[in-house]
């Protein structure tokens, strides 16, 4: 794994390394093809952080899925605004259909909330909620979050998707705030 570096003048550490987490997407994905392997699930991939865990996920999805994306925002800096702005909507109808929201961090839970509400009133079959990275202590929803690549603190990190100030998303591993 790398050393430490340096972004917006902040050092982060290295965290997860990349095998690591080779492993857990692989261990994500088993468990959805195993567990919707009679669905067609809609994968509902939430940008700009959950690129890079989607991208890897569904290489390893074997079962017929359809995939979109939606972006919405609730981060600046370091912390969450505590507001969630859909900037592209789902514009596909997804009634009657399993739908797996891919998200790259579960923290709060706020973004997953207000786009489980959204899909609710749309009559959706069920959710089920993927996610490359999950902070419990932070987690204040009732929401079942389904697929968890990895339980971490509740501290700031950046790589595999997740940016500081938008960079550092292209980093092959995660990395913490020191």
């Amino acid at each position: 794994m790398g050393e430490v570096i340096t972004i917006k003048e902040k050092q982060f550490k290295p965290y997860i390394s990349q095998q690591q987490i080779k492993i857990a997407v692989k261990s994500v994905s088993d468990l959805i093809n195993a567990e919707l392997k009679n669905e067609q699930p809609f994968f509902l991939v939430v940008l700009n952080g959950a690129f890079m865990f989607a991208s890897d996920l569904l290489k390893e999805i074997n079962i017929p899925s359809e995939v979109c994306f939606i972006k919405v925002a609730s981060y600046q800096g370091t912390s969450s605004n505590g507001n969630v702005t859909e900037l592209i909507g789902l514009t596909e109808n997804v009634a009657h259909r399993t739908v797996v929201i891919i998200e790259d961090i579960v923290d709060t839970g706020l973004t997953i909330d207000t786009i489980i509400n959204t899909l609710n009133k749309k009559n959706v079959k069920q959710i089920k909620v993927a996610t490359a990275f999950m902070k419990p202590a932070s987690y204040t929803r009732q929401h079942k979050i389904d697929y968890i690549g990895f339980n971490i603190q509740n501290d700031f990190v950046v790589g595999y998707g997740l940016d500081f100030d938008g960079l550092g998303r292209n980093l092959k591993e995660v990395y913490v705030l020191v």
